[in-house]
């Protein structure tokens, strides 16, 4: 008997039995206890996501018509749309928001970048390691290479965020499936966004590599004649400027643009749909008199992993393909796997998925705060949060 045809009461008991399961036996692999957990976890995480959300999906025939009209009782999430929105507050709320969350997960950024160019475990051993490693040797400041220059790509998140907003609003002409909206403004801000941030990123992966990592890069700082430490901040960012342009001229700033677009574009068109529909599932669940702020901070963490763990083979190759300077996807792809095996795709999976945990959860919050900060006065007193 399939699962959804099964009484509500049983899919919930098999949901527990699910959950209560203390291993996956597919993964068991002979890699050290706690990268296995890690994998294992993971994808539990996922695969319970669609198990809890297919439970939810149930017919009120189920239960009877009480739970029905509860049900309906209920009031849905309310999408605030790009006509609703007062632009002058959204764009100087939304630059305040976007710089506030990279300041907070930049260290797992950079560590995740160096987790995926090392070759195998000969730097760090994991993210926890690395992060100590880091914090030891090179201080926090090792956890900030590279965050100056990284903090142009506000214009990107910002272009991403008008993007979505007003693809959303195009497709509504066409289609008032929500799922249909957020995956096609979704991919659609990721294309825009990622022509503005790949020569961005190529610039501060290059300097999130120096200190441990510069053995593992194609540049080095050079080192101040006088002092024989290498310049400061912009200093450094000129000088490895110089260096990419001299060795790839104008086309090295977009090394590894296929490959992020290959990545962040599924990435964003998986996240928002898978977004929308954990948050409007959840609601189903939760009291009438749940915020609903609570919920969608629950249903981006939700997200993030799912689409984390889906393109997280393309994310380890886009990083090699644009610090190593190579310029086949496929044949690092093919070395990847030659070198590390298939186990090799999940590097830095473990640094993703803590990073856009807490991104989620901030970018969430934030969001929908801006959002609703930004509400035409007009439009304040008609809305229920």
């Amino acid at each position: 008997m399939k699962f959804l045809h099964l009484p509500f009461n049983s899919r919930i008991q098999c949901l527990i039995e699910f959950q209560n399961t203390k291993c996956l036996p597919v993964f068991h692999f002979e890699y050290k206890k706690q990268a296995q957990f890690l994998l294992a976890a993971t994808l539990k995480t996922v695969l319970f996501s669609f198990f809890f959300f297919c439970v939810l999906d149930k017919n009120p025939s189920d239960e009877g018509a009480p739970t029905a009209v509860r049900m309906q009782q209920k009031r849905n999430i309310q999408i605030i749309e790009w006509e609703d929105l007062d632009k002058k507050k959204f764009y100087s709320f939304g630059l305040f928001m976007t710089m506030t969350i990279r300041a907070t997960v930049y260290p797992a950024t950079l560590i995740r970048t160096r987790l995926q160019v090392q070759k195998g475990k000969s730097l760090y051993g994991g993210t926890f390691d690395a992060f100590f490693k880091i914090l030891r040797v090179e201080g926090v400041r090792g956890l900030y290479r590279g965050f100056m220059v990284n903090t142009f790509t506000l214009i990107s998140g910002q272009a991403y965020i008008t993007t979505y907003e007003l693809v959303r609003k195009y497709v509504s002409q066409y289609s008032e499936d929500n799922t249909v909206k957020s995956l096609v403004a979704g991919g659609s801000a990721s294309l825009v966004a990622q022509s503005i941030t790949v020569p961005i990123d190529v610039i501060s992966q290059q300097l999130m590599m120096q200190g441990q990592g510069q053995h593992l890069t194609r540049f080095r700082l050079y080192s101040n004649t006088e002092t024989g430490k290498p310049k400061k901040v912009f200093g450094q960012t000129r000088n490895i400027i110089a260096q990419i342009f001299a060795a790839d001229g104008f086309r090295g700033f977009y090394r590894g643009y296929v490959a992020s677009l290959l990545t962040y574009i599924p990435n964003s068109a998986v996240w928002w749909p898978f977004y929308h529909f954990y948050a409007e599932q959840l609601s189903k669940l939760a009291p009438s008199d749940c915020p609903h702020l609570i919920l969608q901070a629950m249903a981006g963490p939700l997200a993030a992993a799912t689409a984390s763990t889906v393109t997280n083979p393309m994310d380890v190759v886009r990083a090699r393909v644009q610090v190593e300077g190579r310029n086949s996807i496929i044949e690092t792809f093919r070395e990847l796997i030659k070198e590390e095996g298939f186990w090799g795709l999940t590097k830095g999976l473990s640094a993703r998925i803590i990073s856009s945990t807490p991104t989620a959860i901030v970018m969430v919050v934030g969001y929908e705060t801006l959002k609703k900060l930004s509400l035409r006065p007009e439009l304040v007193d008609s809305r229920h949060w």
